[in-house]
């Protein structure tokens, strides 16, 4: 989860800097977390408590609402919130969902250590070497489906210098490496199918299955696909006609003329990785469609998932390593880069524990309720777009969003006759692009310094594609509004 801050350590390792940027985004994060749940306990002493009916679904009856006295909260229950959620109605999910990406950030570096990702972009790669254009889409696929279907962002940044070396060895240059990779990782982390960082998250908490509207999240995937593509042809047909236009020519002239080879995967053990975890995907594939389409299991998606991914991904990592207890040291390294994840969810949670304890939520929700009426769905969507754009400002985990948000945006859209589904579609649209766009992103900024690229750089390039996905953005949330999505 973008954390995005999933795993807040691993990237200034892989470019051979400290910690200190993971630190201090987690701080940050930490911080502002907080902030929110101290005003949010403070907003007790100032507004009265009050409440809606609910129905048998326990979804709150517009014009119900019947206001109470003002009564605040104690102080030691809001600074004991983040323990105490753990033993409230939403611990079952809590737990079941930070366990889940625990596991998932486990097996993410097992495969990482034993280099099972790097080899399987590779050897795709490589298939495509001397085809020029294709390449370029075969690879922003691969990287795209990786964080669409798996949620994979930070880990496959890890491979950007790998990607940059490939596509300079084919008369490319870096900017084409910095999209194949970076721009494709996170444009398929926020186009999500099945992220379970995201859609798996936000679905939990709507009691909804993941796969639930998936249609309309599988086109989103295919229109920034393409997009990402054209943008990019259009950039390796302009640097064919003209080397000098490109704005890395000289570094990449010089890189070239001393290029050393690093992406051969030819020996029997690199094969041997590549049809192991061809199967761990496959094998991931397969459970997906199944708990998408089997009503009897839909329910236990999570666990299902979380499941598969241990003993596959454990197996997987034996089969390659032949040492079960580096695997599991691996498995023990990527878990505990998560625990920091997990903190911030669970003071995100308990924001909501905080509301409901103090009985001002309910209050809160008429508020919004009597803000948003009359103004359309169209508006209120666009609202939830731009609350999450500015939350993205200071929190970069995806998940930790999620808990924060969704337990108050999902009542007030579900009462104005928004679905769930079109709330998930907004949250990820607005919560992932502006990860390659924001300066106070530090996967962005340890990609750009990996490629030798700089900020203002990236930004010239990128800004237009920027402008495109956004209002590609909001003409499908409007579509999905338009038809009662």
């Amino acid at each position: 989860m973008k954390p995005k801050t999933k795993k807040p350590e691993a990237l200034p390792e892989e470019n051979g800097d400290s910690s200190a940027i993971g630190a201090r985004a987690f701080i940050v994060v930490v911080s502002v977390l907080l902030a929110i749940l101290l005003f949010c306990g403070s907003l007790s002493y100032f507004i009265p408590q009050g409440s809606f009916e609910r129905d048998a679904n326990d979804r709150i009856i517009p014009g119900t609402y019947e206001t109470g006295e003002i009564k605040g909260i104690a102080f030691w229950r809001v600074l004991t919130a983040p323990a105490r959620v753990f033993a409230s109605e939403d611990a079952l999910s809590i737990i079941m969902i930070s366990v889940f990406l625990l596991v998932m950030s486990g097996v993410f570096n097992v495969m990482e250590e034993t280099g099972g990702v790097k080899t399987f972009v590779v050897s795709i790669m490589n298939h495509f070497r001397e085809k020029g254009g294709p390449v370029v889409c075969g690879t922003v696929l691969v990287f795209m489906l990786f964080g669409s279907l798996f949620g994979m962002f930070e880990e496959l940044v890890t491979l950007l210098p790998l990607i940059i070396v490939f596509m300079i060895s084919m008369k490319m240059d870096t900017m084409i490496g910095l999209g194949t990779c970076l721009l494709a990782a996170c444009f398929g982390f926020c186009s999500a199918i099945t992220n379970p960082f995201s859609v798996g998250t936000a679905a939990q908490i709507a009691e909804i299955h993941a796969s639930s509207g998936a249609w309309l999240r599988i086109i989103f995937f295919v229109i920034v696909y393409v997009i990402l593509c054209v943008f990019l042809m259009r950039h390796l047909d302009r640097i064919q006609k003209n080397p000098e236009s490109s704005p890395t020519y000289e570094y990449d002239r010089l890189r070239r003329e001393r290029l050393i080879e690093q992406l051969e995967v030819g020996s029997e053990n690199h094969k041997k990785i590549f049809r192991v975890y061809s199967v761990f995907f496959t094998i991931q594939a397969v459970i997906l469609v199944a708990v998408a389409c089997i009503r009897e299991i839909s329910g236990f998606a999570i666990p299902i998932l979380a499941a598969s991914f241990l003993i596959s991904g454990i197996i997987s990592g034996v089969v390659v390593s032949r040492a079960f207890g580096r695997v599991m040291a691996y498995f023990s390294k990527g878990a505990v880069s998560m625990l920091p994840a997990v903190l911030m969810i669970a003071i995100a949670s308990s924001v909501k524990l905080v509301m409901v304890e103090s009985g001002v939520i309910d209050t809160v929700m008429n508020f919004a309720l009597d803000l948003l009426s009359g103004k359309g769905k169209f508006v209120t969507i666009l609202l939830i777009y731009a609350l999450i754009l500015f939350l993205q400002l200071f929190i970069g985990s995806a998940s930790a969003k999620i808990f924060l948000v969704m337990p108050i945006v999902l009542p007030i859209t579900t009462a104005l006759g928004i679905s769930p589904q079109l709330v998930i579609l907004t949250y990820c649209m607005a919560d992932g692009f502006t990860d390659v766009l924001l300066p106070t992103n530090p996967v962005l900024l340890i990609g750009l310094s990996m490629a030798k690229v700089s900020y203002w750089k990236w930004i010239k390039w990128t800004w237009k594609l920027q402008v495109v996905l956004f209002f590609v953005s909001i003409l499908v949330l409007f579509f999905g509004v338009s038809i009662g999505y």
